[in-house]
């Protein structure tokens, strides 16, 4: 009787371990879950992408060292800037929303359609995406969980990538032709070395920030995007590409 309960306890703990390493552990299990597919992998989309001409070109691939991508709801337009070895910072690309839900203010909650707010990493890429291909952000982030936590709020959310074609509940959809370019980016420069900024509107351009009802804390959550926006204000006689 001792062994069974002993059999029992071990299968509880093990499947308990199971679901969390399912839920928290996606951006190690579902990259190699989608490597083992018998689909397409990201090395054989790089591969093909990048035999059209995409991705870094000749004077930026021994440069570049980094990559930022600031999405703006407002401007609908996600800027790609590249960082060198001496600190210095260029806009590289930049890629027009083509489909919006939401409205202004982060995300907080399953199902509310909005765009999150703040400061992310890509956790992986998705070369056989249903919107062609797409890049997972890491919604909810720490901030996210930690202000959930204060409001009470359980189920924030999840699965927010930025990807192909121009639907999207949540997402931020850039159009096929214009993800092949990011996906192959991404790849070549590694998602570790990529930094995310999506803001309500361009701080740089205009420092007032949205009035969120709901929240307490959009003051703060606005002041780390305006801070992150700071280091890339263009220089006055650069216009946005």
């Amino acid at each position: 009787m001792a062994r069974r309960r002993q059999l029992i306890l071990l299968i509880l703990v093990l499947s308990g371990g199971l679901s969390l390493f399912h839920r928290f552990g996606r951006s190690v299990w579902h990259p190699l879950a989608l490597s083992t597919r018998g689909e397409r992998t990201i090395a054989s989309v790089v591969s093909e992408t990048t035999s059209r001409g995409l991705g870094f070109r000749p004077d930026e691939k021994d440069r570049i060292t980094s990559l930022t991508l600031i999405t703006l709801k407002e401007e609908r337009r996600v800027e790609v800037w590249g960082h060198d070895q001496k600190g210095r910072r260029e806009v590289l690309r930049t890629f027009p929303f083509q489909g919006f839900s939401g409205t202004f203010g982060p995300k907080l909650r399953e199902g509310d359609g909005q765009i999150p707010e703040g400061l992310y990493r890509i956790e992986y890429l998705n070369p056989n995406s249903s919107y062609h291909l797409s890049l997972k952000i890491d919604y909810p982030n720490p901030f996210d969980r930690e202000k959930g936590r204060s409001d009470g709020r359980e189920r924030l959310g999840y699965d927010i990538f930025i990807h192909g074609k121009s639907v999207t509940v949540g997402c931020i959809p850039i159009g096929d032709e214009a993800i092949e370019e990011l996906f192959t980016l991404v790849a070549q420069i590694s998602p570790a070395k990529v930094a995310v900024i999506i803001a309500p509107w361009d701080f740089r351009v205009r420092d007032e920030e949205p009035e969120i009802e709901e929240i307490p804390w959009e003051g703060e959550l606005y002041e780390t995007v305006r801070a992150a926006l700071r280091p890339f204000a263009f220089e006055k006689e650069t216009a946005v590409p």
